[in-house]
């Protein structure tokens, strides 16, 4: 699914349910073989005064025994939960962060990590290769796309997307930038044979267009105010009107057969859910803390958030969701960027839609 070279772990850590639940969907659904996970794992022991979960203590589920690994990005989910008072969890948490979903969906499938997120895309490739799929989505962020966009340098004399033609263009495949950066192009009448497009992980895309090897560059999240201010860096186009806002959280099936993770789990999200409405209150505090955590401006930041598409919220999947992906893929195989058209639908379970909705 991912192609760009494995990198090493300093490279990936830089820039970058109700129970018992539903059952899982579909065994015919298909996925990558296993990769280790890259990115250091620290373990957060829950130290708070929280009680159980209702349904897991009516269960007889002890979760001060239960430990689950996490995947998540510098800047995501650990400082999301800290700073709205979620982190005193009653299990125990193992963080790994990466530097994009496509490599989050490579440590699900082998068995790495029990939960991650990511954008729409890295799941749908997964799904067409030859072997067994070990991701199921079960929660879905709404949040927002301007943060997604093509970059080009300060001096350029690019205006539109239709003056990248014959230009060298960074993007990272299987991400949002992949998609958005084809939807881009066939509607200014250009197709990925009429750029010269450079597949790079984000840090190395971020060296590339600081060192003046890009002409463009199709990047998201905290890259992007780095990049500005860093690198002088302006936005030619942002992705709304491509992308949907719809970013998945996936867990291993393994999570949610066993009684025990699938509880924590279940908090887990619960966490975040509560999270989200705490951001949405507290924007502005929490820039001051991603801009400490990223090195980055405070204004920069600020400028990010207070330009967002729609508040952040956790919810449970919908079938408005599973057709949101849908689209996307078939947006891919009809570009011939998939071998074959992919059913998205075997990828989703509600196994937490109590769980969310209790929020």
């Amino acid at each position: 699914m991912n192609d760009h070279p494995l990198l090493a772990r300093r490279r990936l850590l830089a820039l970058g349910a109700a129970l018992p639940g539903a059952g899982l969907l579909g065994a015919g659904a298909r996925a990558l073989g296993g990769l280790a996970a890259p990115g250091a794992a620290t373990t957060v022991a829950g130290t708070g005064l929280a009680a159980l979960a209702p349904d897991a203590h009516a269960a007889g589920i002890d979760l001060s025994k239960q430990r689950i690994r996490i995947g998540t990005y510098k800047g995501g989910d650990r400082l999301a939960l800290r700073a709205a008072g979620q982190d005193d969890f009653p299990y125990t948490v193992d963080f790994a962060e990466f530097s994009g979903g496509n490599l989050i969906v490579e440590a699900l499938n082998a068995g790495s990590l029990d939960l991650g997120s990511g954008s729409e895309i890295p799941p749908i490739f997964a799904a067409q290769s030859n072997t067994r799929i070990n991701l199921r989505v079960v929660a879905v962020l709404k949040d927002d796309v301007n943060s997604q966009v093509v970059l080009v340098p300060k001096d350029s004399t690019a205006k539109t997307i239709a003056d990248l033609r014959g230009k060298r263009v960074g993007y990272v495949r299987a991400t949002t930038t992949h998609y958005y950066l084809l939807r881009m192009l066939e509607d200014a009448g250009l197709g990925f044979a009429d750029i010269d497009p450079v597949n790079l992980s984000p840090a190395d895309g971020f060296a590339a267009f600081r060192s003046g090897k890009l002409d463009a560059w199709a990047i998201y999240g905290y890259n992007v105010p780095l990049a500005k201010t860093q690198a002088g860096a302006r936005v030619l186009r942002n992705a709304g009107g491509y992308l949907s806002g719809n970013y998945l959280y996936y867990a291993h099936p393994d999570a949610i057969a066993d009684a025990g993770r699938r509880a924590a789990v279940a908090d887990y999200l619960q966490r975040l859910a509560r999270a989200a409405k705490w951001f949405e209150a507290n924007a502005d505090a929490y820039a001051r803390l991603y801009a400490k955590e990223i090195r980055v401006s405070e204004d920069a930041i600020l400028e990010l958030y207070r330009n967002r598409s729609q508040p952040r919220r956790l919810v449970a999947p919908a079938d408005a969701e599973i057709r949101s992906q849908q689209l996307v893929a078939d947006t891919f195989a009809k570009a011939r960027v998939l071998d074959a058209k992919v059913d998205v639908a075997p990828l989703w379970d509600r196994a937490f839609a109590g769980a969310l909705g209790a929020v």
